[in-house]
């Protein structure tokens, strides 16, 4: 790997848990801690993270949690036609969970009117959008708190799906291809999406077009863990064909 991805895929990783450690750091992408630091050095001249003792952390993130805001904001009009589309694909009494995400968020802000709908998610941001919503039983998960996702992750957040059914499951992704499958920037993230699908009987992933082709740190699986994909209608004709010519079932939103 070629320094300038390496630093690429560090502040992807940084992106989403909001830290990092160099010991950490330098055995994922198996170099010396000395040129960890001169990476972390660089990111922070460029001023995308903080250096501490260690480590770095995402610069401003503290103002992000405190204004209850995801990072991500790309592709909102895409995310926003996905959002609309899956709900045709929500029903009154549906047990389902939300992954967290900035597209399941989209969804989360339509999502009213609809009656003894139970609602499981991870993510704090989405919790406090439906929170108050009398037609909506909503639970939490446990876990650690991921500042940048608004999120709870690792184990015990996984845990929480232990022996749970639900109707549906909304799966976010950071990337998306036929070699890698479903890739993330955080590692901790992998088992709570696995275990989210074990408790589920139809997985959708939302994601928009821009996500296809991509690669992430952390591989969850084959696309095969999935049952439908939601995307934009910018998905281009070649993308489309592959993914049809390998059974998987298309929803494209307009």
């Amino acid at each position: 790997m070629l320094p300038v991805q390496r630093r690429e895929k560090i502040l992807e990783l940084i992106k989403e848990d909001g830290h990092a450690k160099v010991l950490q750091l330098a055995k994922i992408f198996k170099v010396t801690e000395v040129t960890i630091r001169q990476d972390l050095e660089k990111l922070e001249k460029e001023g995308f993270v903080e250096r501490e003792h260690g480590g770095a952390y995402l610069k401003n993130v503290g103002a992000q949690v405190k204004n209850i805001s995801l990072l991500n904001q790309d592709h909102l009009d895409e995310k926003a036609s996905i959002a609309r589309k899956a709900l045709e694909y929500i029903n009154d009494g549906d047990t389902i969970i939300f992954d967290s995400g900035s597209t399941t968020t989209e969804i989360a802000r339509l999502l009213h009117g609809y009656k003894n709908l139970t609602v499981i998610t991870n993510a704090l941001n989405i919790a406090l959008i439906l929170g108050a919503d009398p037609g909506i039983n909503l639970v939490v998960t446990g876990g650690e708190f991921k500042a940048p996702t608004l999120s709870l992750t690792g184990q015990k957040a996984a845990d929480f799906f232990d022996k749970l059914h639900v109707d549906k499951l909304f799966l976010a992704t950071a990337g998306i291809s036929l070699k890698s499958g479903l890739t993330y920037p955080s590692i901790s993230d992998i088992v709570v999406k696995r275990a989210m699908i074990e408790a589920a009987d139809h997985v959708y992933l939302v994601a928009d077009s821009s996500k296809i082709g991509k690669n992430a740190f952390a591989s969850l699986g084959a696309l095969s863990l999935i049952d439908f994909l939601i995307t934009d209608s910018k998905i281009n004709e070649k993308d489309k064909s592959l993914l049809k010519d390998h059974e998987i079932k298309l929803i494209i939103a307009s």
